[in-house]
């Protein structure tokens, strides 16, 4: 008979609601959670190694198997609908939450191609607007994410949640804004502020050559090593009586300006 777990006292799940609410935890334990079958598949096919998948049965869909999600046997954990329910953080993840290894990717470890587009968020705070930015990376085909002096771990269950397991199909660095310009230099990728003040409309701007695109938070903006380390500034133009958009929204506008551009 399988066991199948039916208090959220047991310690197994004590751990993955742990896992899911301090970062310092993931780190310690180079452990963190990955919630639903889209991203946990996502999650799989981009090389991630499954420490342990919990499974509860009357939810997952009709002829699935768990553990086959990951390729293989992986250690498999039941639980009862409550309590399953009681560690999902959402609807709709059809019965199954991972347990995944974390693993870093330097600077160094990055493939790109000769003219990468690249986005470069520094400071950005909110998991949510880091995982949105992360989806529009995906759809507009970016081949890196620096995240540069980060306030929020690329492995907070919001992101991964908000980015809908594009985390795992972009490279994604964290790293220091001086590294990271260093980085760019080096290898001749045109650096983009995103800025109001001194700025050229972006779609007055060549991207067809390697091109970072840099986004500040929307409450301070970019720090002066990016407005200083720039090669252009660019804004989006503001008809209303707002003078800035959501930092996801944003990104997405000047992606797909370089999509236009390198498709035209």
């Amino acid at each position: 008979m399988e066991e199948i777990i039916t208090s959220v006292q047991n310690p197994k799940v004590k751990q993955l609601l742990a896992l899911q609410q301090k970062s310092s935890l993931r780190r310690e334990s180079g452990l963190f959670v990955v919630e639903g079958v889209r991203e946990l598949e996502h999650c799989v096919n981009a090389g991630y190694e499954v420490d342990t998948i919990f499974c509860c049965k009357e939810i997952l869909p009709s002829g699935r198997d768990a553990s086959g999600l990951c390729g293989g046997k992986v250690r498999t954990v039941f639980l009862s609908r409550q309590v399953y329910e009681k560690v999902a953080y959402r609807e709709g993840t059809e019965g199954v939450i991972a347990e995944v290894r974390s693993r870093s990717i330097s600077l160094e470890d990055l493939r790109l191609p000769e003219n990468p587009l690249i986005v470069v968020l520094e400071s950005v705070e909110k998991p949510g607007n880091l995982g949105a930015v992360l989806r529009s990376a995906d759809a507009a085909g970016a081949h890196a994410v620096l995240v540069c002096d980060a306030l929020t771990d690329i492995y907070n269950p919001n992101l991964i949640r908000a980015s809908l397991g594009a985390v795992f199909s972009v490279p994604v660095v964290c790293c220091s804004s001086a590294k990271a310009i260093d980085f760019l230099k080096e290898r001749g990728v045109k650096i983009l502020t995103a800025q109001l003040q001194d700025s050229e409309l972006y779609y007055d701007i060549p991207m067809k050559e390697g091109t970072a695109l840099v986004m500040g938070t929307e409450s301070t903006g970019l720090t002066q090593i990016w407005r200083q380390a720039a090669d252009a500034h660019i804004r989006i133009p503001m008809l209303g009586k707002l003078d800035s958009l959501n930092v996801s929204v944003s990104t997405a506008i000047l992606l797909f300006e370089a999509v236009r551009q390198r498709n035209a």
